[in-house]
């Protein structure tokens, strides 16, 4: 039977680029690993092999790394935007850039009030630690005319000791689990949200004040809802977002229940007052939603977070 060429694209993926801000003796990093994947006209090279339509991928390395000289570095969205829209306007044959970065955190290492004895300088600002708490992600999407821009974090760990019960399920003659009315919730966040910015006549949002906020509205609703269950502590999480940034239109959870159970201590005399736990990092409940604004339709991927 013939065939014919579906969906495909092609690029340079994670390109790890550190950029440095010298201002005086005060030093900032943006540390990313960014990701192009490109479409177009791209059928001849697929059916023929012509490359006459063809960027080089190793263009695309080269122009990451050039751009954060150029442009610098003010956000991952930014920088996103600024490199999707050079490969669709500059190459004729380039019909929608997508953009993926992680971006790596870092924070400064406060010194001690004598530092200057030991190394000979007033003030140290130009040292960091690695910051281990999330990763920050972003996907910028340009055909030309229209953008999405969908941020968002991975492998941020929160824990809630108490002020979390799961009983009242379906039970059959496979269930074990024991209902409880105390127990620890915890989970390693994946989300995203998508703006609502959509086209160079809007307003552009500022996305490091957005990340921030959204971070902690996040953090706020899981620390103030007595959870019922995981499912409903992600509603809230996503609606305290929605409701709080107006920015925003669609927020996606995936929330793995990172299990912690009560061990045993009868068969040695001690009574285990929800004081000792073993953490079980698998199997583990997954628990996915999207939460939206009401009138919006959904758009972020269901696999963009999950398995």
């Amino acid at each position: 039977m013939p065939t014919i060429l579906g969906q495909n694209q092609y690029g340079k993926a994670e390109n790890r680029v550190v950029k440095i801000t010298r201002d005086g003796a005060t030093h900032h990093i943006k540390d990313l690993n960014v990701s192009v994947a490109l479409s177009g006209d791209m059928d001849e090279v697929h059916y023929s092999g012509s490359n006459a339509n063809v960027l080089p991928t190793d263009t695309t390395k080269n122009t990451v790394y050039a751009f954060a000289k150029e442009h610098g570095i003010e956000s991952a969205e930014q920088f996103g935007i600024h490199l999707a829209r050079h490969f669709v306007t500059s190459q004729e044959p380039i019909h929608r850039a997508r953009i993926r970065i992680e971006e790596y955190a870092w924070e400064r290492i406060e010194t001690s009030d004598a530092n200057s004895k030991f190394i000979g300088a007033d003030e140290v600002k130009h040292s960091f630690v690695r910051k281990g708490q999330e990763t920050r992600l972003t996907q910028i999407t340009y055909d030309g005319e229209s953008w999405e821009v969908i941020s968002g974090l991975k492998d941020l760990v929160v824990m809630n000791s108490t002020n979390s019960e799961f009983w009242g399920y379906v039970k059959d003659k496979y269930t074990t689990l024991p209902e409880a009315y105390d127990r620890i919730l915890a989970t390693q966040v994946a989300g995203r949200w998508r703006f609502h910015w959509s086209d160079d006549e809007q307003k552009m949002p500022n996305w490091e004040k957005s990340y921030e906020q959204v971070k902690k509205h996040m953090l706020q609703a899981f620390a103030e809802t007595y959870s019922l269950s995981l499912q409903q502590t992600l509603y809230q999480m996503g609606a305290r977002i929605i409701n709080n940034r107006s920015e925003i239109d669609e927020v996606r959870f995936s929330l793995p229940n990172k299990h912690h159970f009560l061990v045993d201590l009868e068969p040695f005399g001690l009574k285990n007052d929800n004081e000792v736990y073993f953490a079980a990092d698998r199997p583990y409940g997954l628990i996915e939603a999207t939460i939206l604004r009401d009138g919006c339709e959904a758009r972020i991927p269901v696999d963009l977070t999950n398995l």
